[in-house]
């Protein structure tokens, strides 16, 4: 956990410094050491948050990029059930920045809990899933028109198969330069599959390009309308 509550403002973990949860608001302590970035604790194994995981450099440097008021925040449903989401932005959407396996039975609980909600998935936790996920895009073939949409074989590639499903679903491979996003759609294994612009995804979120953001949503639409039409064709050809 990157913030706790002292003296009701949320604070970052230093050396011996006590808070409370923001969640539970029971105590606890910063860990500050050389194997593992600072963080807050709870005393003994216990955490509120079901959801939550240990946090990785990966994920802090992804928060790191939005804004501090949007990093770690409190979201609530009807219900009361309450979970600290990875990114909250103005707009109301979520962003969760997730490096461990996902069962799915959870990660539709977060969908549902969240309703505007994207994945950045680490897609280098395993090696073979880098390798897989090239492999599958090197045999893929273009959809239509678009050269940038592909369609892919999940069966030999776990990352693809754990995530189909949970659209908008972003790999992250490294580099910050590209992610790949796994499109809605898709059957008997095959799966689509698009780059985008790591910068651009960045920056339509934190809303500093309002051009960037009518760009994404045509973009969404006509991609959305691309993979639909395309499936349609198929199944007319059966």
């Amino acid at each position: 956990m990157k913030f706790a509550l002292i003296n009701g403002e949320r604070c970052e973990a230093t050396k011996g410094a006590k808070g409370l949860c923001p969640i539970c608001r029971s105590e606890l302590v910063a860990k500050c050491g050389e194997l593992k970035i600072n963080h807050w604790a709870h005393k003994g194994n216990r955490n509120c948050d079901p959801w939550w995981e240990n946090e990785t450099d990966w994920h802090r440097s992804w928060e790191n990029l939005f804004p501090i008021d949007w990093q770690e925040i409190v979201h609530f449903d009807k219900t009361g059930e309450k979970h600290i989401a990875d990114i909250k932005t103005p707009n109301e959407w979520v962003i969760e920045f997730q490096h461990s396996y996902l069962n799915p039975e959870e990660r539709r609980a977060r969908n549902a809990f969240y309703g505007k909600l994207i994945w950045v998935v680490d897609g280098r936790r395993r090696k073979r899933d880098s390798e897989q996920f090239t492999k599958a895009l090197n045999q893929s073939t273009p959809v239509g028109n678009n050269a940038q949409v592909r369609r892919v074989r999940s069966d030999d590639c776990a990352l693809l198969r754990e995530w189909v499903g949970s659209s908008p679903v972003f790999f992250d491979f490294g580099g910050k330069q590209v992610l790949w996003w796994l499109l809605e759609g898709g059957s008997n294994g095959l799966v689509y599959i698009a780059p985008f612009s790591c910068s651009d995804f960045i920056e339509i979120h934190r809303g500093r390009v309002n051009q960037k953001t009518d760009d994404f949503n045509n973009f969404v639409k006509d991609i959305n309308g691309l993979v639909k039409n395309y499936e349609s064709a198929l199944r007319t050809r059966r």
